[in-house]
């Protein structure tokens, strides 16, 4: 049993800016443990004030490369609800099926590069031997599988131009769209492979946890009211009323309670609340996968990233087999003073815009609260029960369990395999 012992980690990064993590033990319990998130300070909120409302959601979407179209369509919605504009079926479609790019992207970045090392046993992808060498080229043709599919409704995987307030400005090409079908069905079989091992994959963390999440009529990221696992049921436009910002004295970054209390948002949440709602075909060919769900391990998290991407491929094939996009009239929109707000699940979870316009459409006032930030207590707190649970373990197995328990998470920081630098007194 360690009686006494610190802490110190220092430098993590990818958080919007930097992270570090201190843990102090006295004879034999956790004292305290700070997760110390400091974002860049970019002032995008103040940024946007006084653009126009048809520009500022693409200014948002600088705010992330890896989810810059989640940070675009949230703000989009929450334009859109400022001018009352009604987003054609069509337009619908084509905002689930970027979304469902983005989300094969990110996930695939996530659970094949950064956590299937620990599964293995190594330090990072490039470790990997003759028997893992295919999940690395697994990786690569499921992350460019969904580039490709943002690619051709949005222009372009990050940063998408032809994504735009009421509409899109241009169509998928069909030759192009019949790729990306084939595509999609060809990285199908290695996607089943990897929710077969995250699945098996022994890892474990459980704990009691309340879970929050969009959930939508086909999980579809998009467009739903937000639940918690306690059964509170919100219109999208009063998340305010149950979120609550804290301020972390030792933290730039705000962290986030939900009626008090902290919680989780991400793959597993959403999996707990509205895994009914995915594709029948994933459904039908994930069932003794599925049946793991409602999880209060940490680890699911990871299995349920997985099943995400199978979700996000067989819808994205029956949209795009089943529909025939037609060029539409412009949307008329009448400029008017308005608030707004937007919320959509990004890849880690759910993601809030409210945006205020004045008579001109410009933007008076604009606030977004990042899933990670909603996380950040439910992770400090995990950690400590992580450590009170494994005083009598070696140091670095400690640490080891530290990281791999932030990776589950899959916060918005560095996961590169061995982020943390610990420095022990």
């Amino acid at each position: 049993m360690h009686e006494d012992f610190e802490i110190s980690i220092e430098g993590l990064s990818k958080i919007e800016g930097h992270a570090s993590l201190d843990v102090k033990v006295r004879r034999g319990k956790v004292e305290n443990v700070k997760l110390k998130i400091s974002e860049s300070k970019r002032f995008y909120t103040q940024a946007i004030r006084g653009k126009t409302f048809q520009s500022v959601p693409q200014v948002v979407s600088r705010i992330c490369g890896t989810c810059s179209i989640a940070h675009l369509t949230c703000c989009t919605e929450a334009v859109e609800k400022a001018l009352n504009i009604e987003p054609s079926e069509q337009t619908a479609l084509l905002r689930k099926l970027m979304t469902y790019g983005m989300m094969i992207r990110d996930h695939a970045m996530h659970l094949y590069l950064f956590c299937l090392p620990d599964v293995f046993g190594k330090d990072s992808v490039l470790d990997f031997d003759e028997r893992q060498h295919e999940f690395v080229h697994h990786a690569f043709e499921v992350k460019k599988a969904g580039n490709d599919l943002s690619k051709l409704i949005g222009g372009r995987a990050i940063h998408p131009p032809y994504a735009q307030v009421g509409q899109f400005s241009h169509l998928p090409d069909k030759e192009e769209t019949k790729d990306v079908i084939k595509e999609l069905k060809i990285v199908r079989s290695n996607v089943f492979e990897l929710v077969r091992i995250f699945y098996d994959c022994p890892f474990s963390f459980r704990k009691k946890t309340r879970f929050v999440a969009l959930t939508t009529p086909d999980f579809s990221f998009l467009e739903g009211v937000i639940k918690s696992s306690q059964k509170t049921i919100i219109p999208e436009e009063h998340y305010w009323e149950h979120l609550h910002r804290v301020i972390i004295p030792y933290s730039q970054a705000a962290g986030y309670q939900f009626e008090g209390k902290d919680f989780m948002v991400g793959a597993l949440a959403r999996m707990n609340l509205n895994r009914e709602k995915l594709h029948k075909e994933t459904k039908r060919d994930l069932a003794k996968y599925l049946r793991m769900f409602p999880s209060e391990d940490i680890y699911h998290n990871n299995l349920a990233q997985a099943i995400e991407i199978m979700h996000c491929i067989d819808h994205s094939i029956e949209i795009l087999e089943s529909s025939d996009f037609k060029k539409e009239p412009d949307k008329k929109v009448k400029i008017k003073e308005g608030k707004g707000v937007g919320v959509i699940e990004a890849p880690r979870g759910t993601l809030y815009y409210a945006i205020d316009l004045d008579k001109d459409g410009k933007i008076l006032y604009g606030n977004l609260v990042i899933p990670t930030a909603q996380n950040q207590i439910k992770m400090e707190n995990d950690i400590r029960t992580l450590v009170s649970r494994n005083l009598d373990k070696d140091k670095n197995f400690i640490q080891y369990e530290i990281e791999k328990l932030i990776r589950a998470f899959d916060p918005c920081m560095t996961c590169a395999t061995h982020f943390l630098k610990v420095n022990w007194v």
